[in-house]
């Protein structure tokens, strides 16, 4: 139900519909709550500050139909700029860049600003009465209408500003590596029960030896899909209860298909079927991937740019520089955190979970190998490449880790033979030869 509920939310949140939606019921409160008590405050207002709105009913009928009808025009122009920015997002930049757009909380604003202005003008239009047995003009009401028209005009500039800005490959990933940054210290290090210290338990280790010749029954993916999310919590809990050890065979980033072991449980009996099926409530299948639990996914998305920029269609390398030094900073980051151990324990110290955890080699892997691939004929791509590496070493605190980087920058040299020119082939030679040795440098301070 828990994971239900974040997977609705963030869907609501990449609708176009449900801000602006959400804005224009409250626009319905506010025109009838005002009209409710508007002559009696108008009448207020009048006597002790002499203020009424003094155009009489048909003026204010004019002045809310003009509001009304323009808002709606405003509205669809707005809605038809932001469709050629997500159509210019996704042939330039990608199309899985496209829910971040539609997750835009600023455009969700400016759209149900117009819309919900355009709702109160319209309520409050119909409540104006010309007899005059019983002519009724809302004073307050339409006052705050050309209020509210004034500041649509304002949010209406900003918009035309924060299109222009957003589209620009720049801020697009910029916004993409801030937003990795902050995912990966939500994910590092995970807080699932207790790690196991991975000295203590390892995979020859007598106590997880035990644990993995005990009986193993299959949990098969019910459908296609995507794994979102897992709930920990609940699968540490449910595994306690029933005294038995799961070890999740996916993380939330794979591909799985019906049918395909999505878990295991290691149980000293059968366990039921009921058991079983409460599983599959722990974990949540999707068409397409997010970065609520998915580390790589962001760092994808930044690949993604740079590959496209680097393309014969395109032939951008400063975008893909641009991608390249902000996949620097997450891997800097991500480089001084610990990482979580897949091994989860109970209050009692006994194993009860096991994950598939994300490590630093397989994040530097997703973020370095496809740019590499593509980057072998730029050799400003290449060298901002080992520039990045040199980077991410000044942070590095595991030994693994710097091998890791070792490993992509002799990739990146060799790659660079195919370059033409001598001088450029010498250029990326020279950096590769820096970066080893800062590296090793850095092996031996710490070593």
């Amino acid at each position: 139900m828990k994971l239900q509920i974040i997977k609705n939310w963030s869907r609501l949140r990449s609708s176009f519909w449900f801000t602006p939606a959400s804005m224009a019921l409250g626009a319905v409160v506010l025109a009838i709550t005002l009209v409710s008590y508007d002559a009696y405050v108008s009448e207020w207002m009048a006597d002790r500050f002499g203020w009424r709105f003094r155009t009489g009913a048909d003026g204010a009928s004019a002045v809310l139909g003009v509001i009304a009808g323009s808002m709606i025009t405003i509205a669809g122009v707005v809605f038809s700029m932001t469709l050629v920015a997500l159509s210019l997002a996704s042939s330039q930049l990608g199309p899985r860049l496209l829910r971040n757009f539609m997750r835009d909380t600023s455009t969700q604003v400016v759209l149900g600003t117009f819309i919900a202005t355009f709702v109160y003008c319209l309520l409050v239009l119909r409540t104006i009465r010309r007899d005059e047995a019983a002519a009724f003009v809302p004073h307050l009401s339409v006052s705050l209408g050309v209020v509210l028209a004034v500041v649509s005009v304002g949010v209406f500039i900003y918009f035309i500003h924060h299109v222009a800005v957003s589209i620009q490959a720049n801020e697009i990933a910029a916004r993409l590596g801030k937003e990795t940054i902050e995912r990966m210290q939500k994910l590092f290090p995970d807080d699932i029960g207790e790690a196991v210290g991975q000295d203590s338990l390892d995979p020859s280790d007598e106590s997880l030896e035990q644990v993995l010749t005990l009986e193993i029954q299959c949990v098969a993916a019910d459908r296609n899909g995507y794994l979102q999310l897992i709930d920990g919590d609940a699968l540490l809990e449910l595994a306690t209860k029933e005294n038995v050890v799961v070890r999740m065979e996916r993380k939330p980033g794979n591909y799985v298909t019906a049918g395909c072991t999505i878990a295991s449980v290691f149980a000293k009996r059968p366990v039921s079927d009921g058991f079983l099926r409460q599983i599959h409530t722990l974990y949540v299948l999707g068409n397409q991937r997010t970065s609520d639990q998915d580390m790589e996914f962001g760092v994808n998305q930044l690949v993604e740019i740079a590959v496209r920029a680097l393309s014969p269609g395109l032939n951008d390398p400063f975008t893909a520089i641009a991608c390249v030094d902000h996949l620097g900073s997450v891997l800097s980051r991500l480089a001084e955190r610990k990482m979580p151990s897949p091994y989860r324990q109970d209050h009692e110290k006994h194993l009860r979970l096991i994950l598939r955890a994300d490590t630093f080699c397989e994040v530097a892997d997703a973020a370095f190998n496809q740019i590499r691939q593509y980057a072998g004929s730029s050799a400003a791509v290449s060298i901002r490449l080992l520039d990045t590496i040199e980077l991410i070493a000044n942070f590095v605190r595991r030994s693994e880790d710097r091998s890791t980087l070792l490993r992509h920058a002799a990739m990146i040299a060799r790659g660079a033979i195919a370059l033409p020119e001598t001088e450029d082939r010498l250029a990326v030679e020279r950096r590769w030869q820096a970066v080893a040795k800062q590296l090793d440098e850095a092996a031996g301070a710490q070593g």
